[in-house]
């Protein structure tokens, strides 16, 4: 395990480098400079605004200069925004974001569970395809969309809830039932198709004629075992979840990362650009390998073996 888990790092350094790499040469490959919209700023003022900020230098020195202040993990300050850090506006966003992301997890993992043992166990019957109904309309319908509907419906027409911004528990609702959607209907269609196969099993058989409880039965033999695939896919599903929160953060103006990430777009703020884009990557990579430790650790079936010849 050792081995799996120091292999696994240099897996996620390698990874990490080639984002920066791409997200460096999307960034030099634009034409101009963030301070060519700045109508008050002669050539001799941008000129100066660029050396500054090291944009004057040959691309391979700012090259270096970012790996530089990703290994520091001290991204200097922002372009468009000088009296703060690109630190500052991490520390100020990223509890947002990763508040919005945890609750939309945890609404998609309980949820989407639910609904597919209840599937499951009434399979083929009106609960089996309500929910799986569902879970295909949830698949189909992009979160952006479906949050242009949430608010329509529950927050303009009806007044239900509020709009927009972050404030208190009412604000959370549509944002996280948005972004929860997608994710719980794809956890809820492979819960319930595992759930069929395990229940089929020998030792659910062999279980049931002990004469154990119904609710035994599901919650400590079979439910284990069938939400394995289900943590297969969670690193994809944090991925997509946490990635989803900048379109979502946009429509329902929450002043999380997504915010910082889409302006630094839009102005070409190029050290936010690459703090948000490392930070995130860092973060995402981080959890993708604690899925897989965690789904080894859950499976005792699962080892990690040294290939014949090594050591």
């Amino acid at each position: 395990m050792l081995g799996y888990i120091v292999k696994r790092l240099l897996i996620m350094i390698i990874t990490l480098w080639i984002i920066v790499t791409l997200t460096f040469i999307l960034m030099v490959s634009i034409p101009g400079s963030p301070f060519n919209s700045e109508r008050s700023s002669n050539e001799i003022v941008q000129a100066n605004l660029e050396a500054h900020y090291n944009l004057d230098k040959p691309y391979y020195i700012q090259y270096l200069l970012y790996l530089k202040s990703i290994a520091t993990f001290d991204f200097g300050p922002s372009i468009k925004k000088p009296d703060h850090s690109v630190n500052d506006l991490l520390g100020r966003g990223f509890p947002i974001s990763f508040e919005l992301g945890m609750i939309t997890i945890i609404v998609a993992v309980l949820s989407g569970i639910t609904l597919g043992v209840l599937a499951a166990l009434g399979h083929n019957g009106l609960i089996d395809y309500m929910a799986m109904g569902y879970a295909v309309l949830g698949i189909s319908i992009p979160n952006f969309v479906l949050a242009t509907l949430l608010i329509q419906q529950l927050a303009v027409n009806t007044e239900i809830f509020p709009v927009a911004t972050w404030s208190s528990p009412l604000h959370m609702v549509l944002p996280t039932l948005a972004l929860a959607t997608g994710p719980m209907a794809i956890i809820a269609r492979l819960t319930r198709s595992t759930m069929l196969e395990v229940l089929t099993q020998d030792y659910i058989k062999m279980a049931r004629a002990k004469g154990l409880a119904p609710w035994k039965i599901i919650v400590k033999h079979a439910l284990k075992n069938a939400l394995m695939p289900v943590v297969t896919i969670m690193g994809t599903l944090l991925a997509g979840i946490l990635t989803g929160t900048f379109v979502i953060e946009q429509i329902f103006a929450i002043p999380g990362m997504g915010k910082y990430f889409v302006e630094s777009i839009n102005q070409r703020d190029y050290p936010v650009i690459m703090g948000t884009t490392v930070f995130y990557s860092s973060f995402l990579i981080i959890m993708l390998f604690l899925v897989d430790i965690a789904y080894s650790i859950l499976d005792p079936r699962i080892k990690v073996h040294r290939k014949e010849g090594e050591g």
